[in-house]
């Protein structure tokens, strides 16, 4: 283990795990061509080595947090191996799912690598059809649950998005709460970005145009006064981008200009890349990830393109919030939590929202918020408004002060 010793104000020592024949890779958690196969064992060391670690530099933690499924093990250990142990008795675990379709599902082979004993391989620990399940055992063990917000902590408990789970979410929906993330006003903030062409607030909207001449010169677009729409993202499914590929050719006959960032599946590399050699003045296309550039679209876009089938919370749409671009959204999750749909209530409205998860849905939201943009006065009402939501991260530390206090005393009461 190695510790890093904080050094500002607030701060405190982190303690890392050095192995490098399990973690010195270029990827996390896999390569495109699909998971590590020690992925199980990777993360059962990691998990072992926390509570370990604990007991070796002798800190006796009131709250263990844990997320997603690579460390959904601890709930599990401190339910059964470590139980009996008189240094974690006042310990509670927390486990927040950030994305539930990720479970950390294993053939049951991998069941001794744990150093639990057989008796634990059934539907109330860790089996799930044959398959050795770590988030499921987050799930089942974990004396307090939350997600990243009181939407998506709903829908994980239906056949729709419950990914298999929403039964055994069922059982704990007394202890399961939603959260929403927020966002570190320090680094995405447009009046103090470094990596933006010009800093701007709210009372300054017009260097706000600054940057989108600068983000059209970057990707090579005519720097008209056309409504520029910002994407940046994963490419993937989940992310709406199967009702992006239905519509994108019908909104770039519009009266618009698109910039995107991302990657992800190859299908979706092999679309835009054409899309932007077809459009080279209506489109700009970018396939890498890329933090500077992501700056310059939340900065210089009019609005943000966000139309997720599912989002466990989003923190795209916040960001955008903050740089006055304007999201469009699918009412899901997180989305359906933070923006408020124009259609719905001008004045209180921070963006638009599209219900129905279908091509013709988003491609009518993006013709109103197109509508709207064109009164120049009502699109800076709305920019203003957008500036001014707070979405930091001091309401959601309170919230999750009480879920602290909430698991200690469900832990208390077992």
């Amino acid at each position: 283990m190695l510790k890093v010793n904080g050094n500002g104000t607030g701060s405190f020592p982190t303690y890392l795990l050095d192995k490098a024949a399990y973690y010195d890779r270029d990827e996390l958690y896999g390569t495109p061509q699909g998971d590590y196969p020690d992925n199980a064992e990777r993360f059962i060391m990691f998990c072992r080595s926390a509570l370990e670690t604990l007991k070796a530099i002798d800190f006796r933690p009131d709250i263990i947090h844990c997320n997603d499924w690579q460390s959904a093990l601890i709930p599990v250990y401190l339910k059964t191996m470590y139980s009996a142990d008189p240094f974690f008795k006042n310990t509670a675990s927390v486990f927040t799912i950030h994305n539930l379709a990720y479970q950390g599902s294993f053939d049951y082979p991998a069941m001794p690598l744990t150093g639990l004993d057989w008796k634990y391989f059934t539907p109330d620990w860790l089996e799930f059809y044959g398959r050795l399940n770590f988030l499921k055992g987050g799930i089942l063990h974990a004396d307090i649950i939350n997600t990243v917000s009181k939407k998506y902590s709903q829908e994980i408990q239906t056949a729709k998005f419950g990914c298999g789970l929403d039964g055994v979410l069922q059982s704990r929906k007394t202890d399961l709460y939603g959260i929403l993330n927020g966002v570190d006003y320090d680094l995405f903030d447009p009046d103090t970005d470094k990596q933006i062409a010009v800093n701007f607030d709210a009372e300054h909207l017009d260097k706000k145009k600054e940057n989108k001449k600068a983000l059209q010169r970057e990707y090579n677009l005519p720097e008209e006064d056309v409504p520029l729409i910002g994407v940046v993202s994963r490419l993937a499914d989940q992310k709406g981008f199967d009702l992006v590929a239905q519509t994108i050719e019908s909104l770039l006959n519009l009266r618009v200009q698109l910039v995107l960032l991302g990657t992800g599946e190859a299908k979706y590399h092999t679309l835009f890349r054409e899309i932007g050699k077809k459009y080279p003045k209506k489109a700009g296309i970018n396939i890498s990830y890329n933090g500077r550039l992501a700056q310059m679209i939340y900065a210089g876009s009019d609005m943000f393109l966000m139309p997720s089938n599912y989002e466990p919370c989003g923190l795209g749409q916040l960001i955008s919030l903050k740089y006055g671009t304007i999201p469009i959204v699918h009412a899901t999750g997180g989305l359906a939590d933070t923006i408020n749909d124009y259609l719905v209530n001008p004045a209180s409205a921070n963006g638009f929202v599209f219900t129905d998860y279908s091509a013709n849905a988003l491609f009518a939201s993006v013709s109103t918020a197109l509508l709207v943009y064109s009164y120049k006065d009502e699109w800076q009402k709305l920019v203003k408004r957008a500036m001014s939501a707070d979405f930091s991260w001091k309401h959601s530390a309170k919230e999750y002060v009480n879920l602290y206090e909430e698991a200690l005393l469900k832990h208390n009461m077992v």
